[in-house]
């Protein structure tokens, strides 16, 4: 299928991409990577007047870590990310997360704040933005706003953006000392849009045989309609790392009655709720039971 037709305008400034989102208003979209949005142009889900081609502008292809978070400009492309050693040692979700984004060609041309501004419940970034209470940067010829991710995401496939914003940056928060981070999921074949995943946050304290879980939280993939945030922390802490398996079972139940996931063609909700709770299960186990250092770790089911 082809797209409806348009016009296509490549600014070379961002005041200049900005003065034409603030002119061309709802009959315009912006184009990044175009991972998400051509396909949708293609199957004439979306018929926009105007796409405005950003990605010969300057300066936002950079990815910068620091112990406050990594900020990822909106030209950084998936794979830039998943390669940068900083943002591994700052914010390990990210490598984690985006192994399991599509395949390497996607990841080669589609950008971590387009995958944010497209929104979907069933990708990878928009969770691991709100897992890590990261935010975005929105600008437009009115000015600029930070966004936190808890407010970013208003529906599927839908965001709090004005037409004439144009998201020019995302920051995830920084791991804190002590976490162990993991994320797996669950596919038909790899590169498909996973039946489930599950992202996890586990603090612990101490060392040893003393070591204990002082809280937990985690992010959800293709299972609630909005990215969210859950903190588990009631069920787990306290329990000393070496007996995570006893309350293992509490996590994956909090998490099947946390989510709310649909019947579609792919899989039942049921199959859908159970998976995460095995995913859940598994990933906290695993980061639990994992001593080496430095603490912060991948970890897959």
């Amino acid at each position: 299928m082809k797209p409806a037709p348009f016009t296509l305008h490549r600014p070379r400034t961002l005041a200049a991409a900005l003065e034409l989102l603030a002119e061309l208003g709802p009959d315009a979209k912006v184009l990044a990577g175009g991972q998400s949005l051509v396909p949708v142009l293609n199957m004439r889900l979306a018929a926009p007047a105007h796409l405005v081609d950003i990605t010969a502008l300057p300066d936002l292809d950079r990815v910068e870590s620091s112990g406050a978070g990594v900020t990822v400009g909106a030209l950084a492309t998936h794979r830039a990310v998943e390669h940068d050693a900083g943002a591994h040692e700052h914010q390990p979700l990210l490598r984690q997360a985006l192994t399991h984004v599509a395949h390497p060609a996607i990841r080669n041309r589609g950008t971590v704040v387009g995958s944010l501004a497209h929104a979907d419940p069933n990708g990878e970034m928009p969770m691991i933005l709100a897992l890590t209470e990261g935010h975005v940067r929105a600008v437009s010829s009115r000015g600029e706003r930070e966004i936190p991710a808890a407010e970013l995401f208003v529906g599927p496939l839908e965001t709090c953006l004005e037409p004439d914003e144009i998201l020019v940056s995302a920051t995830f928060g920084a791991a804190r000392a002590g976490a162990r981070t993991g994320f797996d999921e669950l596919a038909r074949r790899s590169g498909d849009y996973a039946l489930a995943g599950v992202g996890m946050v586990l603090a612990t304290d101490g060392d040893g045989a003393a070591e204990t879980i002082t809280g937990l939280s985690a992010g959800f993939v293709s299972v609630t309609d909005l990215p969210e945030r859950l903190v588990l922390d009631e069920h787990v802490a306290g329990t000393p790392t070496a007996e995570a398996r006893e309350v293992a079972e509490a996590v994956a139940a909090a998490v099947r009655e946390h989510i709310d996931p649909i019947d579609d063609i792919h899989a039942t909700a049921d199959y859908r709720r159970h998976l995460a709770g095995v995913i859940a299960r598994r990933t906290f186990t695993r980061l639990a039971r994992t001593n080496d250092r430095p603490r912060i770790q991948e970890a897959h089911a």
